[in-house]
């Protein structure tokens, strides 16, 4: 699993449109074939026809519903960047698969226009049976 920023996010931060601590960020999964690219995929609107489930709801899978909780910000000296971190997030399967979906992308809710800060690629398509959890972890976006 690695996990990518966008070009974008650089501009976002020097110009303060982002707050990682107080803003609200949430997480989509993303259908089969989706190749994440830092240089194109700045938005949400660039992504979203190609979001899990679009434009709706999946055996239990919601587009742009589920919420990151317990943020957390490092500082990294020894790696040179700063990580921020969330608790995992889960959706349980129903009536259905979850997926395959070959990743996830983070994106800040409060920030005009839905932008991307983060892209959590799998390094396989995976999916979920129904009854089943289908988790996220290690959710974090490392600034460089």
């Amino acid at each position: 699993m690695s996990n990518q920023a966008p070009n974008h996010l650089k501009y976002l931060l020097a110009t303060l449109a982002i707050d990682f601590l107080n803003d609200e960020f949430k997480i989509i999964l993303m259908a089969t074939g989706f190749a994440f690219n830092k240089d194109t995929h700045a938005l949400y609107a660039d992504v979203v026809a190609s979001e899990l489930g679009a434009p709706s709801t999946t055996n239990g899978y919601t587009v742009k519903d589920k919420v990151l909780g317990s943020v957390a910000a490092v500082e990294d000296d020894t790696n040179d960047r700063c990580s921020v971190t969330w608790a995992n997030a889960s959706w349980t399967a129903s009536g259905g698969p979850i997926g395959p979906s070959p990743g996830a992308i983070i994106i800040d809710e409060t920030a005009t226009d839905d932008p991307i800060v983060g892209y959590i690629d799998f390094g396989a398509e995976y999916s979920q049976v129904d009854g089943g959890t289908f988790t996220v972890t290690g959710i974090e976006v490392r600034i460089k």
